[in-house]
């Protein structure tokens, strides 16, 4: 069992607003519960929070879920790129 000091948020994916939005919702339909952060400032002025703007919001999980949830944002860039 882990101790509740262990777990930690982690980043498992950065992109535009709706791209977050479309990965949380790939992550709650695995169970995974997801949030999103700097959705408003990362839209309104995304230089304040990555460099250049690109990547400025981000979806975070709990790092008990953070194995599954990479593959699940593995699998939507793998059909994201084979639709381009």
């Amino acid at each position: 069992m882990h101790d509740e000091k262990d777990i930690e948020p982690v980043i498992v994916f950065a992109g535009t607003q709706w791209e977050a939005e479309l990965i949380k919702s790939l992550l709650e339909n695995e169970e995974i519960h997801a949030y999103i952060l700097d959705e408003f400032i990362g839209t309104l002025a995304p230089w304040y929070t990555a460099p250049g703007g690109a990547g400025s919001v981000r979806v975070s999980v709990s790092s008990l879920d953070v194995l599954r949830a990479k593959r699940v944002v593995e699998e939507y860039e793998k059909n994201r790129k084979s639709d381009g």
